[in-house]
């Protein structure tokens, strides 16, 4: 019989190892050899279960399709394909679609969770428990030879209900609330920031989109000139003045013209696909964008820096958030040291039982109530009161003492480098703004003087004076200055929307 029950044991042994070890045909058979997965019915992808492969097989790396994730992301349901839509209303867009604000509204709920959870401590704990069971003792007893054998059972149900109450903790509770507090605080300034970074992000699009379209539309303007140049040389030709050389060349300039019209709705189909993504739509929407090439730049946009700096360092998000972050840290070091203080508490239970049960505590799945012995039909209550001392925990207390005070420290540090990154950031928006500026008004006064230009050599050149090659070059001179007063508007516009970002001004309502 005993061999029998060791042998029995061993099997069940190997039996246990044997359902412990890892599947064989879970992994990839071989560093050199692609796994070959395949889709259940619920989506989830799984191990194939298939023979192994051939020497000659066809080696394929590409996953199976999951139909659950071939779904297209629609469009948003109040898009207006006949209406062109200004940037105000791309940016509400926007930030009712983009997943950042999605997250980080998400993470504020999370926090004001976590103040919940804390601000439950000052309140008592009720908790309920019942058992019920069978007991059996079995007992053999020999005195002087004498064999005396007890065989005894029980069977009954115990229920009690018991509360716990900390009465006083010495401000441990009221740490834990208030380093809860401010992170939801720092989560409801991050949600904030979310939506500015949201604002910007959808902005820059915007103007960069902007600049695109003018270099279409400028594109179209240097084809038609460019047809008008070639017009004339073919002209001068038929009437025995110009050469075929001259036609030749206007012939390739329209060509180029074209192929730079083509290039640069190219560029603006990307920028519109930009568009759509730093908004969080589908990039198979199709919406029209407003024009904004009406808007007036002046230089009083750009305000003095020093006047900025003060109150811009009073609301960035990222100042405010890392300002809470340190607080809480504060609050998380009070928390430590008041651990180490007694607790007073109170507490009460009662009991009833029925049966023979012989039981002093109930056990529960997380925790015990405490009860009296239970051997017959009867209630019981009582009520405590008690101070809690710590004495030694291995050193956990003062650990935790030690990493509270150091991320202490670390938020302080990581305030003043905040502070210090937002001066930079603005400082450098100030300037990037002043310089676009002045780039668009020197921009602005390049296209008129090449305007003037391509006009008097086309004019001269239809009247017989001058080469081809020049009204060719004055051409391309007045695309470049067209593009360059696009591209500095464009900047000068994306400047004053990093500048308002950088000072925790962007987004602020209308009067």
């Amino acid at each position: 019989m005993r061999r029998r029950s060791a042998s029995m044991h061993l099997a069940a042994a190997c039996l246990l190892a044997a359902c412990a070890a890892p599947p064989a045909d879970l992994a990839p058979p071989s560093p050199d050899r692609p796994w070959r997965p395949s889709v259940d019915a619920a989506g989830n992808i799984r191990p194939a279960r298939t023979a192994g492969e051939s020497g000659g097989a066809a080696v394929s790396h590409v996953l199976p399709p999951n139909p659950a994730l071939g779904v297209l992301p629609p469009a948003p349901p109040t898009i207006d394909a006949d209406h062109a839509y200004t940037l105000p209303e791309l940016i509400d867009i926007a930030q009712s679609n983009s997943p950042q604000t999605r997250v980080a509204w998400a993470t504020a709920r999370a926090a004001a969770s976590a103040v919940g959870i804390a601000r439950a401590a000052y309140l008592p704990h009720l908790s309920a428990s019942a058992i019920g069971g069978y007991q059996r003792f079995n007992s053999q007893n020999s005195t002087l030879g004498i064999g005396v054998n007890n065989n005894l059972s029980g069977s009954g149900a115990v229920g009690a209900l018991a509360l716990q109450w900390l009465l006083f903790d010495f401000g441990e509770r009221d740490a834990v609330v208030e380093a809860t507090e401010q992170l939801s605080s720092a989560s409801n300034i991050v949600f904030t920031f979310a939506h500015q970074r949201v604002i910007h992000d959808v902005s820059l699009a915007f103007y960069a989109h902007a600049a695109a379209r003018t270099h279409v539309d400028d594109a179209e303007k240097a084809l038609v000139n460019a047809r008008e140049i070639e017009a004339a040389a073919q002209d001068r030709y038929k009437h025995g003045v110009g050469t075929v050389i001259d036609v030749a060349q206007t012939h390739q300039a329209t060509a180029q013209a074209q192929l730079a019209r083509v290039q640069a709705q190219g560029a603006a189909q990307t920028t519109y696909v930009a568009l759509l993504s730093a908004m969080g739509i589908s990039p198979l929407t199709r919406l029209q964008v407003a024009d904004v090439s009406g808007r007036k730049l002046s230089a009083s946009m750009a305000e003095p820096v020093e006047k900025i700096v003060s109150e811009a360092l009073a609301r960035r998000p990222d100042m405010l958030a890392a300002y809470a972050a340190q607080k809480a840290s504060m609050a998380k070091a009070a928390a430590a040291e008041a651990a180490f203080k007694p607790k007073v508490f109170a507490s009460a239970v009662g009991t009833y039982g029925t049966g023979r049960l012989g039981v002093t505590a109930l056990p529960s799945f997380d925790q015990q109530s405490i009860t009296n012995n239970v051997t017959s039909r009867g209630a019981g209550g009582s009520l405590l009161f008690g101070v809690s001392v710590p004495l030694y925990d291995g050193g956990l207390r003062n650990s935790a003492r030690e990493q509270a005070r150091a991320d202490v420290d670390k938020a302080m540090a990581v305030l003043d480098k905040t502070r210090s990154d937002a001066v930079l950031q603005i400082v450098q928006a100030q300037d990037a703004l002043q310089t676009s500026l002045a780039a668009f008004e020197a921009a602005t006064a390049l296209d008129a003087a090449a305007r003037i230009t391509f006009d008097a050599r086309l004019d001269a050149y239809r009247h017989g004076v001058g080469t081809v090659t020049e009204v060719a070059l004055a051409d391309t001179q007045w695309l470049l200055a067209r593009n360059a007063a696009a591209d500095a508007y464009s900047h000068a516009l994306s400047a004053a929307a990093t500048l308002a970002f950088a000072t925790g001004s962007l987004g602020a309502a209308l009067p």
